[in-house]
């Protein structure tokens, strides 16, 4: 845990961000993006490591095994539960040093020139909601999670 990490302070509850949690074990923490009271686009979840670490490549074999499970059971539970037709994954790092992967969707009907995990959000038609509708979406994709059965191999 970092003191001034903002993912550890949000794991730690002392700072409130949009939306509810998705799912949380031992290593991971899944929740919405959170942007400071703007809209946010919805349907973009944020997997977060529980344990202070920079990258992927920081990551113990168990953090690993559970990281790369929840991005394919969230990644199937957006385009379910969503009617995405695409996602889209990222981990940049740049504005926290603190590994987190955005899964971002891509909706029917956008426009080839916002293809993409930041484009996306340039879309003048892009779906975007406040609080109430990004918890709408958290719970749809907890749901999705607790009722499938997915099984890891």
């Amino acid at each position: 845990m970092s003191e001034d990490c903002f993912i550890c302070n949000k794991h730690q509850g002392s700072i409130n961000t949009a939306g509810i949690k998705i799912y949380e074990n031992d290593f991971i923490y899944v929740g919405h993006i959170d942007r400071g009271g703007k809209p946010s686009y919805l349907g973009h979840i944020m997997i977060d490591l529980k344990r202070h670490a920079a990258s992927l490549g920081d990551m113990t074999p168990d953090e690993a095994s559970a990281f790369g499970q929840i991005m394919a059971r969230v990644s199937k539970a957006v385009k379910e539960t969503q009617g995405a037709e695409h996602i889209y994954a990222l981990v940049s790092g740049n504005s926290v040093a603190h590994l987190h992967m955005h899964i971002v969707p891509r909706y029917p009907k956008t426009p080839a020139e916002y293809w993409g995990p930041n484009e996306a959000y340039d879309w003048p038609d892009a779906p975007f909601g406040m609080n109430e509708e990004i918890v709408q979406v958290c719970e749809q994709v907890k749901r999705f999670l607790e009722e499938d059965s997915y099984v890891a191999s």
